[in-house]
């Protein structure tokens, strides 16, 4: 989930700009052009304009952000001691932005809780005591906007809250917050936080509902045309995924693609059973840079499942075994799932060919059971199949060891589940048949007849084995 939110913030340009400060601009532009012009003499002509300015707390603040903004946190730290010396509020935003450059948020903190004290109507200094304590406790620092409420409701307050929350990655609280907002007077950057949030929490349509809200302004925008195409994706909306999928490619704004977008592509046009042009998405998408050996071998996989869609089994077993050997750690089904593969593609083939492909899924089963002993029974089971695919008349009787010793093993269990009755029953029925045609052992047969009919009492092939048992 973590590596998701990333992409999709790197994606949709998610970020926080600070509302502009209010200012002479006469002065304060002066200052900063002295300050880019870096002349001798820059610091004496400015502090000449503060001490013409020295009762303006609006002007000596502009002079300190000007010198935050240039990087010169010692300037700007001085200028805004200067000014709290007035009581002037704004001047404690730069002493927390100076804190929190540095790091300090407890510092910082302090410094916009002083900024309230003195200014208690100025939003900013609310909305930067939320940022830097979210780190703390996201709670508080939502409550901290309610007071922000009561001296200015004519604020956005909900947003607001929305948007620190989704910063601290509460994203079910931001959800909440950002539902009591409206919608149609949020900040862009806010309608992202709820349309991510959304989708973070799996809420895949109300997401999208939110990012065709966003289109009906944007429909340029290619972060919400990505986030309509993912979504619609998710919900197997495949057509309408496509339609939005063209929309990114082809008719955004300065959109940027990543093997993500590729990969979703390939999943919309396989849902969509463009098995052809998926498999040209997922090539396209390990053209891409990947920041894990994983997330490439999440695609290849995406790949080889693609080449099985048009049955083209040689390719889809060459790629899954490239999955295999650059995934960093393949689970017991990634394995089982290539013996299916295996068996799959044995079923298109005849002669030497055919069970070469079960041999090897053979092996594969085999291998599983020997890695964890919590496969065996999926093991047994699968090597019996692939043993009556190999011995389909049981002449040579390559599936008998392997469904009688599951056969005895699901028996001794005290309680069986749907999946142990029914290879139970897969099992016996092979058994008895097997004992009674190729080995001419009818009390072998009628043994497990017998076990078959405890628990499929309407076996009509048990029920004949145990007439024949009885007349002999």
């Amino acid at each position: 989930m973590k590596t998701l939110k990333y992409l999709f913030i790197g994606a949709l340009s998610l970020s926080f700009s600070a509302p502009a400060m209010a200012q002479d601009e006469s002065p304060v532009e002066t200052v900063k052009a002295l300050i880019k012009s870096n002349t001798p003499d820059a610091e004496k002509q400015i502090k000449s304009i503060y001490k013409k300015n020295k009762k303006n707390g609006e002007v000596i603040v502009g002079i300190a952000r000007a010198y935050y903004e240039a990087k010169d946190t010692a300037n700007a730290h001085l200028y805004a001691d200067y000014a709290t010396k007035l009581n002037y509020g704004p001047a404690y935003i730069v002493l927390g932005d100076i804190a929190a450059l540095s790091d300090d948020g407890g510092a910082a903190a302090r410094m916009y809780d002083q900024a309230i004290y003195f200014d208690p109507k100025n939003p900013d200094a609310y909305y930067k005591y939320a940022s830097v304590y979210r780190k703390v406790s996201p709670k508080v620092a939502a409550d901290k906007l309610e007071d922000l409420r009561v001296q200015r409701p004519d604020l956005p307050v909900d947003a607001l809250k929305g948007r620190i929350l989704y910063l601290a990655n509460e994203f079910d609280s931001a959800i909440e917050a950002f539902k009591k907002a409206d919608l149609s007077k949020m900040e862009e950057r806010d309608v992202r936080s709820f349309a991510m949030a959304y989708y973070l929490t799996g809420k895949h349509q109300p997401s999208l509902e939110v990012a065709e809200f966003a289109l009906q302004k944007s429909p340029r925008d290619a972060g919400f045309n990505r986030l309509a195409f993912f979504t619609n994706t998710d919900l197997k909306n495949f057509e309408k995924a496509l339609e939005y999928a063209d929309r990114l490619f082809n008719k955004s704004d300065s959109a940027k693609f990543t093997y993500f977008d590729y990969s979703y592509y390939g999943n919309a046009l396989n849902g969509a059973k463009k098995h052809d042009e998926a498999i040209a998405a997922y090539k396209k998408a390990l053209e891409q840079e990947f920041d894990s050996n994983d997330k490439r071998a999440g695609v290849i996989k995406q790949l080889a499942d693609a080449y099985k869609g048009v049955d083209d089994y040689a390719n889809a077993v060459n790629y899954y075994d490239q999955f295999l050997k650059e995934v960093s750690h393949a689970t017991l089904t990634d394995y089982a799932d290539l013996g299916r593969l295996y068996v799959q593609y044995a079923g298109t083939l005849e002669g030497d060919a055919k069970m070469e492909k079960l041999q090897k899924a053979d092996q594969i089963y085999a291998d599983l059971a020997a890695k964890n002993a919590d496969a065996k029974e999926y093991s047994l089971f699968w090597r019996a199949r692939v043993g009556t695919m190999m011995d389909p008349e049981a002449a040579q009787g390559l599936a008998q060891p392997f469904y009688e010793e599951l056969f005895n093993i699901i028996a001794e269990k005290a309680e069986k589940d749907k999946s142990d009755v029914a290879r139970m029953k897969e099992s016996g029925n092979f058994l008895m048949v097997y004992y009674l045609k190729i080995k001419d052992d009818t009390a072998k047969s009628g043994e497990f007849a017998q076990k078959v009919i405890e628990i499929d009492p309407e076996n009509e092939t048990a029920k004949q084995i145990m007439e024949l048992f009885k007349k002999d």
